[in-house]
C-alpha cells in the first residue's frame, strides 16, 4: 500500500471514529426471499415484462400456436431451433425452419428468429437460464438471430438468484456454459442512451407455459 492511500485512508478511518457501526444486512444468502404477495409465475410475468419483453401465458397444449402467434407478430420468415424445438413446433405455418449443422455467424445473422426452451427462470429478476441442452442449442443461437422465443414452464420458475444456482447444481448444470437472459440485450453505454440488439436479440419473446 502506497504512503498515499495509507494517509488518505487513515483520515477517512480518523473522520468515521465517532460514527455508530452500521448494521449488516439482515439477510442470509440462500434463504427464501419472497416475491412481493405474487406467486412465483405471476412474478416473473411482471419482471420480464419491466425488462421490455413480451410475455404470454398458455396451457400447455397451446405452446406451438402461441409459438407460431409469436413468429407471426414478430414478422418472422425464417427461424432455427435444434432437432428438440422443430420436432415439438416446427411443423407448419409460413415460416421456414432451418436446422443448425453447424451454421457460422454469417447465415445465423441472416436468420429472423431463434426459438428454445429454458433451465430455469428467476420470478424477482426477471431471468432466464439457459444451460444450452436440448430444446436450446448451442450459444451462438441465441445470442445472433434478432429475435428469440423462448418457451419457459411454470415449474422451472423459482424465487430468486441463489435459488436458481442451487436448482442448476442439483440438476448438474452448473458445468455446462450458461448464458442469463434478462430481456432483450441492451446497452446504454453511450450518452446512457438504450440501445436493444447491441450483444445479442433485439426482441425477446417469452411463453410461460402453466
Amino acid at each position: 500500500m502506497t504512503s498515499a492511500r495509507q494517509e488518505i485512508l487513515g483520515r477517512v478511518r480518523a473522520a468515521l471514529a465517532d460514527r455508530p457501526d452500521v448494521p449488516g444486512p439482515a439477510w442470509t444468502y440462500g434463504a427464501a426471499v419472497p416475491t412481493g404477495g405474487q406467486d412465483v409465475v405471476q412474478r416473473f410475468v411482471e419482471r420480464a415484462a419491466d425488462y421490455r419483453a413480451t410475455v404470454v401465458r398458455v396451457a400447455a397444449d397451446a405452446v406451438g400456436s402461441a409459438v407460431a402467434k409469436a413468429l407471426t407478430a414478430v414478422g418472422a420468415a425464417s427461424v432455427v431451433g435444434d432437432d428438440l424445438v422443430r420436432s415439438r413446433w416446427g411443423c407448419g405455418g409460413p415460416v421456414r425452419w432451418v436446422a443448425d449443422d453447424g451454421l457460422e455467424a454469417g447465415q445465423l445473422d441472416g436468420v429472423d428468429a431463434v426459438v428454445t426452451t429454458a433451465t430455469v427462470a428467476v420470478a424477482n429478476t426477471g431471468t432466464i437460464v439457459l444451460d444450452h441442452g436440448p430444446g436450446q442449442g448451442r450459444r451462438a443461437l441465441s445470442l445472433i438471430p434478432d429475435v428469440h422465443v423462448c418457451v419457459v414452464e411454470a415449474g422451472q420458475i423459482v424465487t430468486d438468484v441463489p435459488e436458481a444456482v442451487a436448482r442448476l447444481v442439483d440438476m448438474g448444470s452448473h458445468t455446462r456454459p450458461l448464458t442469463w437472459i434478462s430481456g432483450p440485450s441492451a446497452t446504454s453505454d453511450i450518452e446512457l442512451d438504450r440501445v436493444e440488439g447491441v450483444h445479442g436479440p433485439r426482441t425477446l419473446y417469452v411463453i410461460v407455459v402453466d
